[in-house]
């Protein structure tokens, strides 16, 4: 349970660490800016599933022109997680969840791997964000995780 933790630890890290690196370079590419816009929101999207509610009225992909409201998204997200995850233990983790995607077919899935799942599928988007800003000729921001641990 201590490494699920740590890892989305490394999440709210790594979601502040790009905001601050997209906010720094003042007209960040578009593209940019909607891949992080859709890793906070299928970060929301995940938690409302683990937490048993219902996520098909809430949006995968949109088109934010702005940061505008990203630090406050990213703020709840990290404490709405965390609360989530202090109410679980070893056995909960291996709990398998029913729920159903944005297009209504359901699924089951253990509560272990949507986590890890949220948290690799973030590292993805970020990584395509850095290429965004390469080709930009901005500097990209390292958001590994043993970057992570590495910082005191």
């Amino acid at each position: 349970m201590r490494s699920i933790r740590a890892l989305f630890d490394q999440v709210y890290w790594a979601d502040k660490r790009l905001l601050a690196t997209l906010e720094a370079a003042g007209h960040p590419p578009a593209a940019a800016i909607r891949l992080f816009d859709h890793i906070l929101n299928a970060e929301r999207v995940w938690l409302t599933r683990l937490e048993g509610g219902d996520s098909s009225h809430l949006p995968i992909w949109t088109s934010p022109d702005s940061l505008d409201g990203m630090r406050e998204r990213i703020e709840a997200l990290h404490a709405d997680f965390g609360r989530f995850l202090s109410s679980l233990d070893d056995a909960a983790l291996d709990a398998v969840l029913e729920y159903r995607n944005q297009s209504g077919v359901p699924f089951r899935s253990k509560v272990r791997d949507i986590l890890l799942h949220v948290a690799l599928h973030g590292q993805y988007h970020r990584g395509q964000i850095n290429q965004l800003l390469r080709g930009a000729g901005l500097e990209p921001i390292n958001v590994d995780y043993i970057m992570f641990v590495r910082e005191p």
